[in-house]
């Protein structure tokens, strides 16, 4: 009989291989539609077959990857329709958390967001990935500052499902000026709990970046690999 312990370093491979695989994905170094092997990826991310099978299948059923028996494996093609699906549902989501914020107490999460997004122009980052990542920690940050958990989950589910194309909408200098901004009008009608306007705001918001997701070439895809 196998003792319980000797299947932790088996657990401990397979979660390394699932995040490294993930990380290749959002860095572009497996692009959506790359065809590979088992055998290929497991010298590439230096671990044996059985913890990086778990792995692909934890991707697999996450929608990152594709699997055809006797072929191998696929990167997930981008699929537009159902990145409009995720984009709707998130709308959703912060929207409901922006009226609940709208008549909490206490708004320390409030005061921690407008410490990071109420800055002068000059300190502001033009860092492409730094705002990414701020803009993503915002928005998680009013769902979960909402109080309800489950949805605080779901919100996450859909940030790692959409990761790929918000990383490619940062790309532009224009959309970082426009998110401190933005994010700036959202603060300011939260904290005066104008929850209308702060639905209003909020939905444009994300619905900007929902057209910008539509506007992504393969050419943009592997430019951005090309600068990873």
């Amino acid at each position: 009989m196998t003792h319980p312990l000797k299947a932790v370093p088996v657990l401990s491979l397979a979660e390394h291989a699932y995040q490294s695989i993930r990380q290749l994905i959002f860095d572009f170094a497996l692009m959506p539609g790359d065809r590979f092997s088992e055998s290929e990826l497991s010298q590439r991310v230096q671990v044996s077959r059985t913890p990086l099978r778990q792995a692909l299948q934890r991707l697999e059923r996450e929608g990152f990857l594709q699997v055809f028996p006797k072929l191998g494996w696929q990167v997930a093609p981008l699929d537009f329709d159902q990145f409009d699906e995720l984009y709707d549902l998130r709308i959703l989501i912060e929207c409901h958390a922006a009226q609940a914020l709208c008549e909490a107490e206490p708004r320390e999460a409030l005061q921690a967001l407008a410490a990071q997004w109420l800055v002068p122009a000059s300190e502001r980052s033009a860092d492409a990935d730094a705002v990414r990542e701020m803009d993503e920690q915002f928005h998680c940050s009013l769902v979960q500052a909402a109080g309800n958990r489950e949805m605080a989950r779901v919100h996450r589910e859909i940030t790692d499902r959409i990761r790929i194309v918000r990383r490619l909408d940062f790309t532009k200098p224009a959309r970082i000026a426009a998110t401190y901004d933005e994010h700036a009008r959202i603060l300011g009608a939260i904290t005066r709990r104008r929850a209308e306007e702060a639905l209003r705001l909020l939905r444009a918001h994300v619905e900007q970046s929902k057209l910008e997701v539509r506007h992504i070439t393969l050419d943009m895809l592997y430019r951005a690999r090309q600068q990873a």
